[in-house]
């Protein structure tokens, strides 16, 4: 097959059509963002994922998806079987446009998504619904950001595969937003599911332990997106093992229990 045959493949198909996919990130689900990490950067980005792999094989009912940089993801994608997302995809087509990511070159490196609208790499409006139309009629997956509610209500009308309740104020932080702000959680899903019956949300900042996915899910999240407490974690393996856990276990069964 000529490999740039998707350059010359690029008919319009749109949301009006086709919902973003969700068959590669079934919940619960778990997504890993390397970031920009020292430790998740190149050979230590394929050494991290092979470690997530560990993780993942321990709990089967779950998924333990990652999003490694942008140099990273065919490496990586090369490498593993676990779905690999883009920190960030633009809604450009082929041709003109320097310096931009598209959701071909993505696909053709092994990505099965991308994330948009990260706290870290906010986009506007127009510019998150070019990005969920490339995405989706390229049959990729996508997972949109959102910072309040309304920008979760925002993201929801685009129809992603999942929108991502991350308060920019705790990502990153040692406290989670269940327990920070877990009103938040439920507020967003109601918000996202009243534009959208079938929305489905994740959510993350501060996310580190087991006992933080339960409550996400308890709170109606189908996951959680989570950064710091993998990739910078002395053990990431075990790390992702307890995140995991969360993920399959009620939350009445874990706390107190030791990790």
């Amino acid at each position: 097959m000529d490999p740039l045959a998707w350059f010359f493949n690029d008919a319009d198909v749109g949301r009006a059509t086709m919902a973003a996919p969700i068959e590669d990130l079934e919940p619960p689900v778990l997504v890993v963002n390397y970031k920009v990490y020292p430790t998740a950067l190149g050979e230590r980005a394929l050494s991290l994922t092979r470690e997530l792999e560990e993780a993942a094989a321990s709990y089967p009912d779950a998924t333990l998806a990652i999003a490694p940089s942008h140099p990273d993801v065919g490496a990586v994608a090369q490498a593993s079987d676990l779905p690999v997302l883009a920190q960030h995809a633009d809604g450009h087509r082929p041709g003109s446009g320097t310096g931009r990511v598209l959701p071909e070159s993505l696909s053709d490196r092994g990505a099965i998504g991308s994330l948009i609208n990260h706290a870290e790499r906010q986009v506007t409006e127009k510019e998150a619904n070019r990005s969920v139309d490339r995405l989706t009629e390229k049959g990729m997956a996508v997972i949109a950001c959102a910072e309040d509610v309304e920008v979760t209500r925002t993201m929801a009308s685009l129809e992603p595969t999942y929108v991502a309740m991350e308060p920019p104020e705790l990502i990153g932080g040692d406290v989670s937003v269940t327990s920070a702000d877990p009103g938040i959680i439920e507020d967003s899903l109601e918000a996202a599911q009243e534009i959208d019956p079938d929305a489905r949300i994740l959510c993350g900042a501060g996310v580190k332990d087991a006992e933080d996915v339960a409550k996400a899910r308890d709170l109606g999240a189908e996951g959680v997106l989570v950064a710091s407490g993998v990739t910078k974690a002395e053990d990431p393996t075990q790390a992702a093992r307890d995140l995991l856990r969360g993920a399959v276990e009620p939350a009445a069964t874990l706390e107190g229990s030791e990790k």
